[in-house]
């Protein structure tokens, strides 16, 4: 039976607002160059008001990977919490654009309004994001439709969204209900500080309700405090059929059903590494959706991300399935 949506994401609904600052902007403001940092609301509208040049997207990482299967051109959906403010619907209506169904309407009434994340862009391409949470991070199992889940092939989880008791609820309801309806249920670890804080329930997800699980070097080692990559590797694909490690320059690494790629990477100077990894996770999911082999769906994911990375902005501007045909991938 064909199931309405290819993938469905659950995760962050993060307004992203991008500026370009050199490095003594960013010490005049006390901001920490190259990392994602949480900030509270009074410092969201502080930084805020200080970037000239805005501009403004649908992000958090989920959205991100999901807007590149939409415009690739398959059925998604997006699972996320956002209030109802003007962000909250800009947010909602700027994911239908690209493409994705924006499952859960604005939520009326409440304190916290729409998440925001302002990402300061350095010359030399590095990303400083400062991150207000606001309504995102309550999300939980409520929001979560069976029917929706059920109704995917494949549903793709934001690791962010793991700090949260009500998070991690959303998560196995989400993963639960689509593979047993057959579906195939991963995610992106995303943090390897939030592997830290929830080891324990990050390992068991993984082993009892995922299929997949994608992650870069220092997120899969974080799994079993190892700084031993491969001794990472090997112990994450004891528990989970597929894993995906993305390793920078070095390329991607899949272990899948006991064997196991090594897709090369093109190297390229970034102009922005905003989005990378979720351009990857786009490709990749993609090529799995579709039914292409373990390194067709690596090679699509890493030229996604070379392209994400060559303008500013987590998000590619071109048509991407052009793009894939291109490199003789569809």
């Amino acid at each position: 039976m064909t199931k309405k949506y290819k993938v469905v994401g659950i995760g962050n609904a993060v307004v992203d607002v991008l500026t370009v600052a050199d490095d003594s902007f960013l010490e005049m403001m006390g901001i920490e160059k190259g990392i994602m940092q949480l900030v509270e609301r009074d410092r969201a509208e502080v930084l805020y008001g200080s970037m000239k040049e805005r501009k403004q997207a649908a992000g958090g990482s989920v959205a991100n990977t999901l807007a590149g299967i939409g415009k690739l051109g398959l059925p998604t959906g997006f699972v996320g919490r956002v209030h109802d403010d003007a962000l909250g619907h800009f947010y909602a209506d700027a994911m239908e654009m690209d493409g994705t169904r924006f499952i859960n309407p604005p939520v009326p009434g409440g304190e916290l309004p729409t998440s925001r994340s302002m990402i300061f862009v350095s010359p030399d391409g590095e990303r400083s994001m400062n991150t207000y949470l606001g309504i995102s991070a309550e999300l939980g199992s409520e929001d979560v439709d069976p029917d929706v889940a059920a109704d995917s092939e494949i549903v793709f989880l934001e690791g962010y969204l793991f700090d949260k008791d009500k998070g991690k609820d959303a998560f196995i309801a989400m993963a639960q209900a689509c593979r047993t309806a057959g579906g195939l249920a991963g995610i992106a670890i995303s943090d390897p500080f939030c592997v830290e804080r929830h080891r324990d329930d990050f390992l068991s997800l993984i082993e009892n309700d995922l299929d997949y699980v994608i992650g870069n070097e220092e997120e899969i080692r974080s799994l079993f405090q190892t700084d031993d990559m491969e001794d990472a590797i090997a112990k994450t694909a004891a528990i989970c059929p597929m894993v995906v490690c993305t390793r920078s320059g070095d390329g991607v690494a899949i272990l899948a059903n006991g064997e196991r790629v090594d897709v090369a990477v093109e190297r390229i100077v970034p102009v922005d590494a905003t989005g990378a990894g979720d351009g990857f996770a786009a490709g990749f999911l993609y090529g799995l959706a579709i039914g292409a082999d373990m390194r067709t769906c690596g090679e699509m994911g890493c030229v996604i991300a070379g392209e994400v990375i060559r303008h500013i902005g987590p998000r590619a501007d071109r048509n991407l399935l052009a793009l894939l045909r291109d490199k003789g991938l569809v």
